[in-house]
């Protein structure tokens, strides 16, 4: 038995003991891929937090849209008279479903172009979406769902929740232009895509394959039907006993229910926006000392009026002036030893223990990232 079987069969093995999952759920048919889509339009039913335009200032371009759409229902206004504080201009994009039909429905995302302050409560106006080439693919309008809020008030206080001028479409595009996706060729091999790239996840989807197929792992890997070309794609033919093609589309969905063990690397993902840290269940943290302290920064401006010395003469006048006084402040901070070969939870327990904040646990976890003590890939988006 060569290295190369020995290999496969390790592979094989690892694959039985671990949790597993459907080859479906993490790769894609090639020629089944997604088209790119992107639109330009307008979200309205805002209450007073759109587009600060006006013709001269501002988003001015949220003015010539609104006029453009009133003109094509045969209403004419000036552009001098608009007012665009409940509506604004928006950056639609999406991406066309695997295998789409016409009619097929898919989720479209939408992204403030001018300076709205929330798109909280809006509705998307028709809008075209179109494909790099130029080519209308589909249409989408629909609720805008932003899953937070920005309030300010007329004193210029604000609260925030999460991103508000980002939202979804769910469902709201309707597939209009199919993409052509060629039927397959029984002579020519099929090829899965994998939506996380690994060497050795592609060789344990492989083996399940060629184990379905009724090729032993032990045979020469030149003649299995199955094959890892690289980190990302795994190529098959398809046997003697699939000769239409309703047989092909029956064989791949078996294919497709098939169990495998995905091997993801490392991972913990911080959204800043939202505050918000996922890490994967391989992290592995090694030892190290975390230190807190709160800094507080007060700053107070106290106004001081000065009088002329004969109050209700000519001469002189009264001067409002302003003493500004700092103040800073620190508490004395909490310390915790995280223990070698520390999982992600136990180190979340143990910021937990600080009393700290989502935003605090995302700066440690990039210094604990520097230090080296943390063996995985930070990923910030």
């Amino acid at each position: 038995m060569n290295y190369l079987k020995l290999i496969i069969m390790v592979l094989f093995s690892l694959n039985l003991l671990q949790a597993q999952v459907r080859i479906k759920d993490i790769a894609t048919v090639e020629s089944g891929n997604k088209r790119a889509l992107v639109g330009y339009g307008l979200v309205v039913g805002l209450n007073g937090s759109g587009d600060r335009a006006t013709r001269n200032q501002g988003a001015v371009f949220t003015v010539q849209s609104i006029s453009n759409m009133l003109e094509r229902f045969g209403i004419t206004v000036s552009k001098d008279n608009l007012r665009t504080r409940n509506a604004a201009a928006v950056m639609v994009t999406a991406y066309t479903p695997s295998y789409g039909r016409m009619g097929s429905q898919f989720d479209a995302t939408v992204s403030s172009l001018g300076d709205a302050s929330s798109l909280e409560g809006g509705i998307l106006l028709m809008t075209p979406l179109f494909s790099q080439k130029g080519n209308q693919y589909a249409s989408v309008q629909g609720p805008v769902s932003i899953g937070g809020y920005n309030i300010e008030t007329m004193a210029g206080e604000s609260v925030r929740k999460n991103h508000a001028v980002v939202g979804r479409i769910p469902n709201g595009a309707i597939l209009e232009l199919v993409p052509d996706v060629p039927a397959f060729n029984l002579d020519e091999p099929v090829r899965y895509l994998l939506t996380e790239p690994d060497f050795v996840t592609a060789s344990r989807v492989a083996a399940g394959i060629n184990d379905y197929i009724g090729l032993s792992y032990t045979m020469d890997p030149l003649d299995l039907l199955a094959k890892p070309l690289d980190a990302a794609t795994v190529e098959f033919t398809f046997p003697d006993t699939v000769q239409t093609q309703a047989a092909a589309v029956f064989f791949i969905a078996a294919i497709e229910t098939l169990m495998v063990v995905p091997d993801v690397e490392a991972r913990v993902v911080i959204n800043e926006r939202t505050g918000t840290i996922v890490a994967g269940g391989a992290v592995r943290i090694s030892e190290v000392m975390i230190s807190h302290g709160a800094l507080s920064i007060h700053v107070r401006r106290t106004p001081i009026i000065s009088q002329p010395v004969a109050s209700f003469s000519n001469v002189g006048q009264t001067v409002v002036d302003y003493v500004t006084e700092t103040t800073v402040s620190e508490a004395f901070g909490q310390s915790a030893v995280i223990p070698k070969t520390t999982t992600v939870s136990d180190l979340a327990a143990g910021l937990n223990e600080l009393g700290l904040r989502p935003r605090d646990v995302i700066a440690i976890f990039q210094a604990v990232k520097q230090a080296g003590a943390l063996n995985a890939k930070l990923i910030i988006i």
